[in-house]
């Protein structure tokens, strides 16, 4: 019988591809951002900074970054490990789309890609300054486009019985000419399976984009969805599946982010799909992928979870880094 045998949560910021010593310059473009509050209400850099912890400044030395970009980066290493060393069959991908494929002339909820293969292609334009650029970069291959496996006969069998479940899934079998997939991809080719070859099955969720954002019950009733659907996959695939972003961002949320791990580890699935929806909006929104991801592996037991809140600003903002396993 194939089976999910791995469980993977991990963060994907641009915080993870930039060196030590260009954290300090992620202000320059949260100064410039829309932002929400913890309640998730609009607010500007100057109005979040108004309401910040005084004490911020001590999240903020440089031994502080130091310590936290070297333990971000050996986690990144440590799942990077887990993956490749799993002898996996196949990798399912829970990533969301940031308009990089899809826009609002077209934004499915819920999409599965079952292509053959799927595309990496460089970074081209990009609207930051030229170190935020290099860390984009990273996501994507340096020099020319690059296709990578996908089991499109995994793939094709989970839309199938995901319609016959009840979800009314999109699906694409390519790419258009000169795109290729988003970040939440990208990470995992080039930063965790870093030239390995497992084909993947990416799962495209709207997590950012009103109104058609996933509520996070259906998020786990879909990752309990593909579960069974694996569950029924002729042979005897080892399969893993990939929760790709979070947890909070851009403004650093550590109560939200605490709730969110205490429930994984309990696997308390009334706190994990209650989460206010006004809560998982921007960067925040990519819990959903977790969400998702726990329903696949809610049979599986938690290995190591490790959380890092990476502050890079006075106002509190950055990324709650997380990092995650189960098996």
């Amino acid at each position: 019988m194939s089976r999910i045998v791995l469980g993977i949560g991990t963060s994907h910021t641009p915080m993870l591809n930039a060196p030590l010593g260009d954290w300090s310059r992620f202000i320059e473009r949260d100064r410039l951002r829309p932002h929400l509050d913890k309640a998730g209400r609009p607010m500007t850099y100057e109005q979040l900074l108004a309401q910040a912890d005084p004490q911020m400044g001590a999240q903020l030395t440089p031994e502080v970054f130091a310590a936290r970009h070297q333990a971000a980066l050996a986690q990144v290493e440590r799942l990077g490990d887990i993956v490749r060393s799993a002898r996996l069959d196949t990798l399912i991908v829970v990533g969301d789309d940031q308009k990089e494929l899809y826009g609002d002339d077209n934004m499915p909820a819920m999409l599965l890609y079952r292509g053959a293969t799927i595309r990496n292609v460089p970074l081209a334009d990009h609207p930051g300054p030229d170190w935020a650029r290099a860390a984009s970069a990273r996501y994507f291959e340096p020099d020319q486009p690059r296709d990578y496996p996908v089991d499109d006969k995994l793939a094709s069998h989970l839309i199938d019985r995901l319609m016959e479940d009840e979800f009314d899934l999109a699906c694409a079998d390519r790419i258009a000419e000169g795109y290729g997939e988003g970040h939440a991809f990208g990470f995992v080719h080039n930063r965790l399976l870093k030239g390995s070859i497992i084909p993947v099955v990416p799962v495209f969720l709207n997590t950012y984009y009103p109104p058609n954002q996933p509520s996070p019950a259906r998020c786990y009733k879909l990752g309990q969805a593909i579960a069974r659907a694996v569950a029924s996959f002729p042979g005897d695939a080892r399969v893993g599946v990939l929760a790709s972003g979070g947890l909070s961002h851009f403004t650093v949320d550590e109560e939200l982010d605490t709730r969110v791990m205490q429930a994984l580890r309990k696997r308390d699935v009334a706190s994990l799909t209650g989460i206010a929806r006004a809560q998982l909006n921007s960067g925040n929104s990519e819990i959903r992928n977790w969400i998702c991801m726990a329903g696949a592996s809610e049979h599986l037991e938690l290995g190591d979870m490790q959380y890092i809140p990476a502050y890079r600003t006075p106002a509190g903002t950055g990324t709650g880094l997380c990092f995650a396993d189960w098996s």
